[in-house]
């Protein structure tokens, strides 16, 4: 497995729309991360907490690191003061238990609303309703020390294409229309996380800014299958 050689593809793949690339790091060792590091890569992303907190403490400290996974409300306390991005804000509750940590450490949080944008149930995720219940609320610019910049969508796990192609469409036009809006001044809409390898081309060319991959960078894995 040639990581350097394999992040070098993606990114010129990625370059001309400037979309980011978040290496999906998840049950990957240090040794393999280091690797990725070495090869230029800086934004990564995890799924776990814990091991979130681990490779932070135990990798260089200008690494960028993305929350992808799901996100328990009572777990926002060990990451608070570090992390980069949370891409999987799915209630209300959550984001005001991210201030509340974030206002802890004095720093600002930047987060991306998740959408519900798949077929299965299983996915977390605000639908766009929701969504704009929330953006509109009065509470959220009370949230000094949370961004939210932008939305983060998954698509259904099918071998359908233009099913997926259409999801992530979906949501695109859903970003713009929020960009549309007057929103509080702690909303930013820039960034649209949606992209795993198996659909990051398709991601790309429907206007994702931040695809998430790993196996195409680390290898396959033995489970799981967020990246």
């Amino acid at each position: 497995m040639n990581i350097n050689k394999n992040i070098t593809e993606i990114q010129n793949i990625l370059t001309p729309s400037e979309c980011k690339l978040v290496a999906i790091s998840k049950t990957k060792p240090i040794e393999t991360i280091q690797e990725a590091y070495d090869a230029g890569q800086r934004l990564f992303g995890e799924n776990k907490v814990q091991e979130l907190v681990s490779k932070h403490e135990e990798l260089p400290k200008d690494i960028e690191w993305h929350m992808v996974g799901h996100l328990q409300s009572n777990k926002v306390k060990y990451l608070a003061s570090f992390v980069s991005l949370i891409h999987s804000i799915d209630s209300h509750k959550l984001l005001k238990e991210v201030n509340k940590q974030g206002a802890k450490h004095n720093r600002v949080v930047n987060c991306l609303i998740q959408i519900h944008i798949a077929e299965e149930s299983t996915k977390f995720g605000f639908t766009e309703a929701e969504a704009v219940d929330l953006l509109n609320s009065e509470e959220i610019g009370d949230l000094a020390h949370v961004r939210i910049v932008g939305l983060m969508g998954m698509a259904t796990n099918t071998t359908n294409m233009e099913q997926v192609r259409t999801e992530f469409s979906r949501l695109k036009n859903f970003f713009d229309k929020l960009r549309g809006l007057v929103l509080s001044s702690n909303i930013s809409m820039q960034e649209l996380s949606m992209g795993m390898t198996s659909d990051y081309k398709i991601a790309i060319e429907e206007g994702s800014t931040m695809v998430r991959i790993g196996s195409a960078i680390f290898g396959e894995r033995n489970y799981g299958n967020h990246g």
